[in-house]
């Protein structure tokens, strides 16, 4: 049965090369086009190698720890640490390549330029899916070690932590530095050649949201069916199949993915963002039919009853985890659309000042969290009463089956970020620059609904973990009870809280240290450089690049180890119980600072936005300039820290795991 799950794997990779055949085949345009996107490529290739490089030397040192516990768990991590960086570094190679032939489609009308830019975010999805689902596969069949699987998702969510960090730094960091000073301070349009930050900036885009995203949901695919697995093997030892059935709805759902593609097409009302949610819907209207057929052949094959389960026991959580995502798309959307009465009550509050914008979108992210919060737990309860816990892994399941297709809408995002960013700096006619306008303003939904997904998603993924965490106690004999009457559940409680905001304050400090050199550097620039405003003389880009780049790679180091070292010292300090509460407490606040960061980032970004449109006085306005200093906040919050509390807190669960049987 294992054959399924590879041959389907490699069938999204094959799908992933014909897609680059394509992209690489279309116009890439000519002159300053492919000077400005050589640019672009060039810095983010320096600094993903110099990023892997320093990542490399924590892996190493780890991959030598874990020999100590087997040679099997070793080599998982190692394979998931590469596969992980390999989904990264393709899909980043093809997003640079594919801006600048989307900017030369968009000479051509929206069609054509959406077709390829939709191209480019499907490669770094089908890479993930495909990458994910074979590791886990090829592992599993040489193996037959579900304990080992465990080092594998560990290995991934490293490479996420630090992709996470590392790109959320910088892409905030130099977005931080050009909009301050050049559209503050000097009034110049966004993608403004003259700003000496904006190479960074579009090279920030592509670090950030498409590496640092695919690594994010390559891991949080991983580990949610690893999980899944493990909770398998330790509940039900006397029906191994269980074990496969996350593999199976896995390879269901790309196949599922993959046919949606064909229904990703423009509207006769040319509606961007209908043509993707199309998509979307097709894929789990497809999976949800496959997943029926799996689940129905599974009861017939072996008899579920035995272990308390039926078709309807697994098929309803299937369905929910579809419905979490529908959710958490449409919630995210109306928290961050300039459509909607969030991101316009920020806009409206703009016209009163700078401090006005901050308190109407704290309290717009604030209220964010809410209908998350209570669609995962109605998804929870759901789900464990009709299936257990076996049924919420397969309700976290199903919701990452669709990440092939989720990536690809993420991806979307920067690929049209930079062809708008190319079009600007290369002097492209104005209806040119309108078609790519119209591609970005999609993109940056498209970015926070994923997001919304990213985080929903990466709760479940914990839950499962930490049920996996207490029955691995139970095996190993110490059934242990989390009781708030236990001073040590409590501690542990407390110190899950603690990690969480200790972790987001440091990316956000991160950030803030990095975008003050890039105003310092700008600023000087501007004042130095003579001919840079009337465009006589050429700004210099690459000193820019080099500081973020070595900002972020220095600034990511701490806060990306705190959830590998946190769990071992609260563990083997506190023993297993407060252990236990360090990983409820950190999924319990991490999810509500994580949604609140990046639904609240991703409302103050389109209120922003909204009024650059016309709207309170449009770009140049007082309203404008309390605008952009909210974005300034926000931006942090959505890229950078609320992003990365995904991967932080599966790394605590993971970490949790490997370390549990030295507790007992």
């Amino acid at each position: 049965m294992l054959l399924i799950p590879i041959i389907v794997s490699i069938f999204s990779l094959l799908f992933s090369y014909f897609l680059i055949r394509d992209i690489n085949r279309a116009e890439a345009g000519s002159g300053k086009m492919i000077e400005v996107s050589q640019a672009i490529r060039e810095g983010a290739m320096a600094f993903l190698k110099r990023q892997y490089k320093t990542v490399s030397i924590v892996a190493a040192v780890i991959f030598l720890i874990l020999l100590f516990l087997g040679l099997k768990i070793a080599l998982g991590f190692l394979i998931g640490a590469i596969a992980s960086a390999i989904s990264g570094f393709v899909g980043m190679t093809v997003s640079t390549k594919a801006n600048v032939r989307v900017a030369e489609a968009a000479k051509k009308g929206l069609k054509p330029a959406f077709k390829i830019s939709f191209k480019g975010g499907s490669v770094t999805g089908f890479l993930v899916a495909g990458l994910g689902l074979l590791s886990i596969s090829i592992f599993y069949w040489f193996t037959r070690d579900v304990a080992s699987l465990i080092a594998l998702g560990f290995g991934g969510s490293l490479i996420s932590i630090f992709a996470r960090l590392g790109g959320g730094i910088y892409t905030k960091a130099a977005d931080v530095g050009a909009d301050l000073v050049g559209k503050v301070e000097n009034g110049i349009p966004e993608d403004d050649p003259r700003n000496p930050a904006v190479i960074a900036d579009q090279v920030g885009d592509n670090v950030g949201d498409c590496a640092g995203m695919a690594a994010d949901l390559f891991e949080t695919y991983v580990v949610t069916l690893v999980a899944a697995m493990v909770l398998a093997g330790l509940l039900f030892p006397a029906l191994p199949q269980m074990v496969f059935l996350p593999l199976a709805l896995g390879s269901v759902a790309i196949l599922a993915s993959i046919i949606a593609t064909f229904f990703v097409r423009l509207p006769k009302n040319q509606s961007i963002i209908f043509a993707l949610y199309k998509g979307i819907i097709a894929a789990a209207i497809l999976s949800a039919v496959g997943f029926f057929a799996i689940i129905f052949q599974f009861s017939r094959k072996f008899d579920l009853s035995t272990i308390d389960l039926s078709v309807f026991s697994l098929f309803v959580p299937a369905l929910i985890g579809l419905a979490i995502t529908g959710g958490m798309f449409a919630i995210t959307e109306f928290f961050t659309s300039k459509k909607y009465s969030p991101v316009q009550s920020i806009a409206k509050a703009s016209a009163s000042g700078h401090g006005t914008n901050i308190i109407a979108g704290l309290a717009v992210s604030m209220k964010s969290t809410i209908l998350p919060v209570i669609l995962i737990s109605l998804g929870i309860l759901i789900s464990f009463n009709v299936g257990g816990m076996y049924g919420l892994a397969i309700a976290a399941v199903s919701m990452l089956s669709l990440a092939g297709l989720i990536v690809a809408l993420d991806s979307y995002g920067p690929i049209t970020d930079n062809a708008a960013g190319i079009s600007e700096m290369s002097g492209l006619p104005p209806e040119v620059r309108k078609t790519t306008d119209a591609l970005d303003s999609v993109g940056n939904t498209t970015k926070a609904v994923t997001k919304g997904y990213a985080i929903a998603s990466a709760g479940l993924a914990a839950l499962v973990l930490f049920s996996a965490y207490t029955q691995e106690l139970l095996n190993l004999g110490k059934k242990v009870e989390f009781s708030l009457e236990d001073p040590s559940v409590l501690v542990g409680l407390l110190a899950g809280g603690i990690i969480a905001y200790y972790f987001a304050a440091l990316s956000m400090e991160a950030v803030g240290k990095a975008s003050g050199k890039v105003v310092e550097e700008v600023r000087r620039q501007f004042k130095e450089i003579k001919g840079i405003m009337e465009c006589t003389c050429k700004p210099d880009y690459s000193c820019c690049v080099d500081i973020v780049t070595k900002a972020a790679l220095k600034q990511m180091i701490v806060p990306a180890l705190l959830p590998v070292i946190f769990p071992i010292l609260v563990g083997f300090l506190l023993g297993p119980k407060a252990l236990g509460g360090l990983l409820i407490g950190s999924i319990i606040i991490g999810i509500f600072l994580a949604i609140q960061m990046t639904s609240g980032g991703g409302a103050w970004d389109n209120a922003k936005k909204y009024i650059e449109e016309g709207n309170f006085g449009g770009k140049g306005s007082f309203a404008h300039q309390a605008a952009v200093t909210g974005d300034t906040v926000g931006d942090p919050y959505k890229d950078t820290a609320g992003p990365a509390i995904n991967p932080m807190i599966k790394v605590l669960n993971i970490v949790a795991l490997l370390i549990v049987g030295f507790l007992v």
